[in-house]
């Protein structure tokens, strides 16, 4: 029986006395140590989530402190966050094998840029009218069955393809992509929910970047090993069989994975790893609606502004990697390879740039002067990068390209991690899903007009339309309010003595009144 999610915890007798509650056996199965924190909701308790005012009073005289629950970290942490990020990386592989050797499968597959570009936009599209089934399953079945099922889908996808290696084959390898896109919906959003649950509060950033520098991984690799397996040959045999040998190498990697998330991949540890993880977890289920979490979300003005910039951001990076074989082909002919290398430059750069900005949040937690400070410098790099594109030196674009990856790519779990700090104590699963269901929306507008751009006008036209979006995102970031809500908890608790521990009977919007004070 899978346990259930981090807002959802076991339930809580409410209707108890002060005396009584430390004797329930629904306190004891909050959280060893958390057996004194009580539960007194009004109805629905609206004003503990609305928008960004969490400053309610307490029901009665009850003490305005926090006990402290019992927390522990487990070895085993890493190897669920390293499975996970195997099983990302292998998806995030699937996704570029076609584009970056576009031109190669164009001829291949006899078909236009268009429907080579639909082979990664199909990714992005399958998300938006997913995610919120997907979100809905994690909430009520948890992160295992979640991960279990995207394994399962990036498997068969994969053994689909290895049958689409043939000229008039292309609806199959669509197919099979689309299997493989639908895997995404499973996978992408669940790096935050994933630190949140099994890592402490001075690694939870890092744990964040680990998990999306995984999917990070599996673009490198899709940049740099389809040029090299699938060399530009003319004859149509050969090239079959190299394009069959990269087909049979994904689905031997995606299926065992598949098999060790099913026996090995475990859902949560029995003792939360931080006190903000033990609070959301003694959250009553009848207090918890999936629907209603999704509107106190949209309500939650930063947050929402948050959605628009990380789209805007996380759009032009798939806009970019899409379409960077055709940018690099235009400039320089016959340089497949390279664009793969170079595409390999941004993604390995932006891996940098992640662990360097998980860990510098873990240290700061600055969440907003460091989104911010990002987001600008990736507005600079796009800027520099389109204007050296077309000086004809390779060099210099392996060098902006990677400037470029440090902080668009080292963007993502920035955004992550303030999403959860915005929205605590909902479902870090939502926030990152709605999240990159705004980067699906904008990517696919910006892969289909930057490509027309290119087309019309060139590279320097395409690449000037996305500075346009980053400048507006740079500004819009700069407007959002820094309201750090898993922060105030965690202090909170910390501030709590000792003593406290086993005495306190408590209100929990009284704990967030005391956090926000």
């Amino acid at each position: 029986m899978p346990q259930k999610n981090s807002l959802k915890g076991n339930h809580a007798h409410s209707d108890l006395g002060g005396e009584e509650w430390p004797r329930s056996k629904a306190a004891k199965n909050l959280a060893p140590g958390f057996t004194s924190l009580q539960w007194s909701p009004g109805p629905l308790r609206r004003d503990l989530f609305t928008g960004s005012q969490i400053d309610t009073e307490p029901l009665g005289d009850q003490a305005e402190v926090a006990s402290r629950a019992e927390t522990k970290l487990y070895h085993r942490r890493w190897f669920m966050l390293f499975l996970f990020s195997a099983v990302s990386a292998s998806n995030g592989f699937m996704w570029l094998e076609y584009g970056i050797i576009s031109n190669i499968f164009m001829r291949f597959y006899n078909i236009d840029s268009l429907a080579i570009d639909w082979l990664s936009m199909i990714y992005l599209l399958t998300y938006i009218p997913l995610i919120l089934p997907v979100l809905w399953l994690l909430d009520n079945r948890g992160i295992r069955d979640v991960v279990l099922v995207g394994a399962a889908f990036n498997c068969i996808g994969a053994w689909i393809k290895i049958g689409s290696a043939s000229p008039d084959m292309f609806p199959l390898t669509f197919f099979g992509q689309f299997v493989c896109s639908v895997a995404t919906v499973f996978v992408l959003g669940i790096p935050s929910y994933l630190a949140s649950v099994w890592f402490g509060e001075a690694e939870v950033s890092t744990a964040c970047a680990i998990g999306v520098l995984g999917n990070q991984l599996g673009i490198a690799i899709g940049f740099l090993l389809p040029p090299i397996l699938v060399p530009n040959v003319d004859d149509m045999d050969e090239l079959a069989h190299h394009i069959r040998t990269m087909f049979f190498i994904t689905a031997g990697v995606a299926t065992f994975l598949f098999i060790l998330v099913v026996f090995v991949f475990q859902e949560r540890p029995k003792i939360p790893p931080t006190q903000a993880q033990a609070t959301a977890r003694s959250i009553p289920p009848e207090q918890y609606s999936y629907m209603v979490s999704i509107l106190r979300l949209l309500r939650n003005k930063p947050f929402i502004l948050l959605i628009i910039t990380y789209g805007l951001n996380v759009g032009c990076f798939y806009a970019v990697g899409t379409l960077l074989n055709r940018m690099i082909i235009e400039h320089y002919p016959g340089e497949e390879v390279n664009a793969g290398r170079i595409g390999l430059t941004i993604v390995i750069a932006g891996m940098v740039g992640s662990l360097i900005c998980g860990i510098w949040l873990d240290k700061t937690k600055t969440y907003k002067q460091t989104t911010l400070a990002v987001y600008l410098m990736t507005l600079v790099g796009m800027i520099v990068y389109a204007a050296t594109l077309s000086l004809g030196h390779l060099w210099v674009v392996f060098i902006t390209a990677g400037a470029l990856g440090f902080f668009m790519t080292g963007y993502l779990p920035l955004g992550f991690e303030f999403a959860v700090e915005l929205t605590y104590p909902e479902s870090e699963g939502t926030s990152s899903g709605l999240l990159n269901c705004s980067a699906q929306v904008f990517g696919i507008i910006f892969t289909i007009c930057q490509g027309r751009i290119i087309d019309r006008f060139g590279t320097l036209a395409g690449n000037i339309f996305l500075c346009v979006f980053l400048l507006i995102g740079t500004i819009v970031t700069g407007l959002i309010k820094s309201d750090l809500r898993r922060q105030k908890a965690n202090l909170l608790t910390k501030a709590a003595g000792p003593s406290d521990c086993n005495s306190v009977s408590m209100d929990p919007p009284s704990v967030i009144k005391e956090a926000k004070l």
